[in-house]
């Protein structure tokens, strides 16, 4: 029997469990951070909550007899990639990344890529004064003293300290082009923010943009931790879990 912990939160780690929870000789059980007030669950076992830290981790993979770990987080939750890298290494528990693409730029986009959103907000007065901010509910701080109008999108509502002059929308992709296109006439918009998370649930605004002629900032990846394997799919995930049960079963 082989004990999988997955780090979950994603439409990918839920896709994941959902193919391995039943799967013989493999017990699965994924974990959600719980910064989302109502998530979506993933098939099987589930834990909410954070670990402690690296140090934490490697405690309750120790505790939970824990043989393998696949890290589904979100691409930019770095911290929990990074902890995730140390307490395998500190146990010796196989970690595999779990990571979709990121998007690429066609014709016709006007793409603005920046390292961190303070300099996504260094960027905006001169591409447009009405934003759609498409960056998180918890990222708002670096826009907090511009002088523009922002439409902020998000699952929950965003955390202070946030810009004086916003419309809140609170939602859960996957998102439609038409009803992206609906929002940029609606509000006006001049520039698109966001983050290269990947994905179709939410690339319909990147079409929407191309087609409006309005430019889009995007947070780059944070780099990935030295030394990790990481693949771009379920299907390359389930064919890495298959190779750990076979070398089990050899041994």
């Amino acid at each position: 029997m082989i004990r999988l912990l997955i780090l979950g939160g994603t439409s990918e780690a839920r896709r994941l469990a959902g193919a391995l929870v039943d799967a013989p000789g493999l017990e699965v059980v994924s974990s959600l951070a719980g910064r989302v007030r109502t998530p979506a669950l993933p098939p099987g076992a589930v834990r909410i909550g954070g670990f402690g830290g690296p140090e934490g981790l490697a405690q309750w993979l120790r505790d939970n007899g824990i043989d393998a770990v696949i890290d589904a987080t979100h691409p930019f939750a770095a911290r929990m990639t990074a902890g995730a890298a140390a307490a395998c290494a500190a146990t010796g528990v196989p970690l595999l990344v779990l990571r979709r693409p990121g998007w690429t730029a066609g014709p016709g986009d006007d793409w603005h890529w920046v390292d961190s959103l303070s300099e996504a907000a260094a960027r905006l007065p001169a591409l447009g004064s009405r934003v759609f901010l498409t960056t998180g509910r918890q990222d708002l701080a670096a826009f907090a003293r511009l002088d523009l109008w922002f439409l902020v999108r998000s699952v929950d509502p965003p955390e202070p300290p946030v810009p004086a002059r916003m419309r809140v929308l609170l939602d859960r992709g996957p998102f439609r082009v038409e009803e992206e296109r609906a929002l940029i006439r609606e509000y006006r918009i001049e520039v698109l923010v966001t983050k290269d998370s990947g994905g179709a649930m939410t690339a319909a605004k990147l079409t929407a943009a191309r087609e409006a002629g309005i430019p889009v900032v995007v947070q780059r990846r944070p780099p990935l931790p030295a030394g990790v394997t990481a693949v771009p799919t379920a299907k390359d995930a389930l064919a890495w879990i298959r190779a750990l049960r076979g070398a089990g079963q050899r041994e």
